[in-house]
């Protein structure tokens, strides 16, 4: 297959964009030192490095217009980046391309409490949102693990879940609109329930790869009357598993029910010392929120599906510290797990939760057939897998074992019916597995709807497709050397 080459032709145009980039951004805001450089060399996915040709950090709609017009007219590649969380390598630079990152795009510029709104720029983090408005009785329901530091622009561009997306979804239930800066340099707005094709639909979870949000209108909702979390701690995940597939089934839809293995609970007590029940071999932290009469009810559901599927210890947090302290051990357990192991992958896979038990127990079946340990913390109800895949890195071949259980991992999913991923996106890092859970028709379909977007492929370019074509280009056998290679204008790969 083909794919458009921006490095083939960037290189002697980025002196150019640098000079367009100084007419409109503070000197300090154009990053050329190469050691600066390498400070954005990676996100949160540490294992993929690319260092950027130019580092941007533009503080307004009108300069990001600025930068990305620069570089569609000199034909440089660019990316843009929030605060470099994300675990799939989605805001990866590009060695001859620019990175646009919104780090000092933090204002929330305007709260709507009378139509439970906000806007706000795409650098502001997410958990800053909702204590803008806490003391009005509302908050930003989109809660993934690193919401204190998270931005709400890397939110848009994976659609990030968080422990109670169960109850209230993902990123895209919560955005109203968005103004984008598209790959040519235009500003447009997209709205949620215009009538026509949802383009805000398409544009949220892309993954930065139809163009860069400059302002987010996000949906603020009301606390709810009454919370009530819950820890409890079973035998092993079949139990555990079980008691959650009891309680879905039961018509009891939890704000959020994450579940941690032994392995992991292991590695939160020494990180955290949230004093999880000794012995436990797994445990459910559920949550339930809504008016009171309701939550008594459910509650004592829980509590009683719980105890059936062999919970032997159950707390009840009995305000908001001990809240806290529950919540405590789930939110560091991907950190913590780095004082177990000297290395280890953040998997992010999907299944039925019916397949929960199954999938389970292979999961552990390949970890003692490969000796690759595997901790498993995920959100349970929503059979959103998070399996870290522990190795050392000073071993010989030890990372192409991990690599390979972590592969295997992903075709479970697959094989399950599931997703390669959740929330995590697909980025860099799961290119690769794109072709097993997709048809090539299926791969060519949405990379037309990225070249309707993007045509010349400069807008983070590298992520979401395998092996993408040239817009336009009619899917199908290939045969001798395409004309835009022989003309030095594409790359094939």
């Amino acid at each position: 297959m083909q794919s458009a080459s921006p490095e083939a032709v960037a290189a002697p145009q980025i002196a150019g964009v640098v000079e367009r980039c100084h007419e409109v951004l503070a000197p300090e805001c154009v990053i050329t030192d190469p050691q600066q450089r390498r400070t954005y060399e990676c996100d949160g996915l540490a294992s993929y490095k690319v260092v950027p040709a130019l580092v941007v950090l533009p503080e307004t709609t009108a300069q990001v217009r600025a930068v990305v017009t620069a570089c569609a007219d000199a034909g440089v590649p660019f990316v843009a980046r929030g605060s470099g969380t994300g675990l799939s390598g989605g805001a990866l630079p590009h060695a001859e391309g620019v990175l646009i990152v919104t780090s000092k795009m933090r204002s929330i510029l305007d709260i709507d409490l009378a139509n439970e709104r906000a806007v706000v720029q795409p650098g502001v983090i997410n958990l800053d949102v909702s204590k803008a408005v806490a003391s009005d009785g509302y908050y930003f329901a989109p809660d993934p693990s690193s919401q204190q530091v998270c931005s709400v622009g890397g939110n848009v561009a994976e659609n990030s879940g968080g422990a109670h997306c169960l109850k209230y979804g993902f990123t895209s239930n919560h955005i109203l609109a968005v103004d984008v800066v598209t790959p040519d340099g235009e500003l447009v707005e997209l709205h949620a329930g215009t009538p026509g094709y949802d383009l805000l639909g398409a544009f949220v979870g892309s993954e930065g790869t139809l163009g860069v949000v400059t302002s987010i209108t996000v949906r603020l909702l009301r606390k709810p009357e009454t919370v009530q979390t819950l820890l409890a701690g079973f035998p092993s995940t079949d139990e555990a598993g079980g008691a959650v597939s009891a309680i879905i089934s039961a018509g009891v839809t939890p704000a959020a029910i994450e579940m941690m293995d032994a392995l992991s609970i292991e590695a939160a007590e020494q990180a955290v010392q949230c004093g999880y029940p000794h012995g436990a071999g797994a445990v459910l932290v559920i949550e339930l929120d809504g008016p009171a009469t309701e939550v008594e009810h459910t509650f004592a559901e829980v509590e009683r599906h719980c105890g059936d599927h062999g919970a032997f210890e159950i707390r009840v947090a009995a305000d908001d510290h001990e809240r806290a302290m529950i919540w405590k051990g789930r939110k560091s357990a991907f950190a913590a797990v780095g004082r177990i192991s000297p290395a280890y992958i953040v998997q992010d896979g999907v299944i039925p939760r019916t397949s929960l038990p199954e999938v389970l127990s292979r999961i552990a079946r390949l970890s003692a057939d490969s000796g690759v340990r595997v901790a498993n913390v995920f959100h349970a109800g929503d059979g959103n897998l998070h399996p870290l895949v522990l190795f050392d890195d000073s071993e010989d071949g030890a990372e192409q074992r991990a690599e390979q259980v972590s592969g295997a991992i992903l075709d479970l999913c697959i094989e399950q019916g599931g997703s390669i991923t959740g929330e995590h996106g697909v980025g860099a890092d799961k290119v690769r597995y794109m072709g097993r859970m997709f048809t090539d028709e299926d791969l060519d379909t949405m990379q037309r709807v990225r070249c309707a977007f993007d045509p010349r492929g400069l807008c983070n370019p590298g992520k979401l497709f395998p092996t993408p074509r040239l817009c336009g280009e009619v899917p199908g056998p290939r045969r001798g050397v395409h004309p835009l290679t022989e003309a030095g204008l594409a790359d094939q790969f």
